[in-house]
């Protein structure tokens, strides 16, 4: 593997920081976002706190209307209709906001989903692979002339620690066999890293920038096998598994150790609003953030994603740069189908 960027840079911010202390000072006055599954859970939030600071925010949503109640307070919104299982949606979609003639200066790959039972899109490719990572390869790389015309852009894939449950199953990423859902998260979740890698690569040419951000643990949140609306946390899991994983007292009340990962809507969002926005990140694109800082490189192979004291720092399969062109690649080929 070639020399990392992986090293952390002394943003200053911590894993406390919410969405409003990185934004602080920021103005985003004239700028346009798009935030898929921006309705709710931490894209809400995400939502929310670009608003404030002044960006006009497309939610890309499966259902709009019911997406608008959510949105209701939030100034320069809107939302329009978006199915990641769908490519057509995703053709619609894109050339619905290229044709309003709009530059875009962040665009935030955040909707998603975890676990669950085996499901297939209508190409045959399973569900988590298809929402998390081909759905936005597919969008994002749809926007590419609006995100030129910003002349300067970034892009954040909404990831998690979870990547280190797998790499790329290169000779089945489908499952055709041998489905196991957790492995399968860890797979889609390693594939919005190394898309960060390679969008770097290829698009910093143009002024475009990305990064993959790391939430942390956000339990009020509901992302959940059947909802492809909004990249959150571990809601999936029954009351005993949170507790038992440390992420709820004895009462079920959700713990709050941002130091250990678990964290309020408000700070789990805030690393996306970083990767997003944040000028100390100039000149650093292609990384995987996590508290609002780049992550070091973990080359421990001991690490226990099940262990809620293992820090979520990103592994060396998630940002190998020939996997990165690699998988671009493969996912040319199969959103062509």
């Amino acid at each position: 593997m070639r020399e990392t960027k992986q090293r952390p840079i002394g943003t200053g911010f911590t894993a406390a920081s919410t969405a409003d202390d990185v934004l602080a000072g920021i103005d985003l006055t004239g700028k346009n976002a798009i935030v898929t599954g921006g309705h709710r859970g931490l894209g809400l939030e995400v939502t929310r706190a670009l608003s404030k600071a002044g960006a006009s925010v497309t939610v890309a949503v499966r259902n709009p209307s019911r997406a608008l109640a959510a949105l209701e307070g939030i100034e320069r919104v809107e939302a329009v209709q978006l199915d990641l299982l769908d490519p057509k949606s995703i053709d619609t979609f894109v050339e619905r906001y290229l044709d309003s003639g709009r530059p875009l200066h962040i665009l935030i790959n955040n909707a998603g989903i975890m676990a669950g039972p085996l499901h297939r899109d209508a190409r045959g490719y399973e569900s988590q692979f298809a929402t998390n990572h081909l759905g936005h390869f597919q969008l994002t790389l749809g926007l590419l002339p609006a995100l030129q015309a910003a002349h300067g852009a970034r892009i954040v894939n909404v990831t998690s620690g979870g990547h280190r449950l797998s790499d790329i199953r290169w000779d089945d990423p489908h499952f055709t066999r041998d489905y196991d859902p957790l492995r399968a998260y860890g797979q889609s979740k390693t594939a919005n890293v190394l898309f960060a890698v390679e969008l770097e690569r290829r698009w910093s040419q143009y002024g475009i920038h990305a990064f993959a951000a790391h939430p942390g643990i956000v339990i009020t949140t509901d992302l959940g096998p059947h909802l492809a609306e909004g990249e959150t946390s571990a809601a999936w899991l029954s009351p005993q598994d949170l507790h038992a994983m440390g992420l709820t007292d004895e009462h079920g009340n959700q713990i709050i150790d941002p130091a250990r990962e678990r964290k309020t809507a408000e700070q789990g969002a805030s690393t996306a609003v970083f990767g997003a926005t944040s000028p100390l990140l100039d000149g650093y694109g292609g990384t995987y953030l996590k508290d609002n800082e780049i992550s070091p490189l973990n080359t421990r192979t001991d690490t226990n994603f099940h262990d809620p004291d293992v820090r979520s720092d990103v592994v060396p399969h998630a940002v190998d740069p020939d996997s990165a062109e690699r998988l671009w690649a493969m996912s040319e080929e199969l959103v062509k189908h």
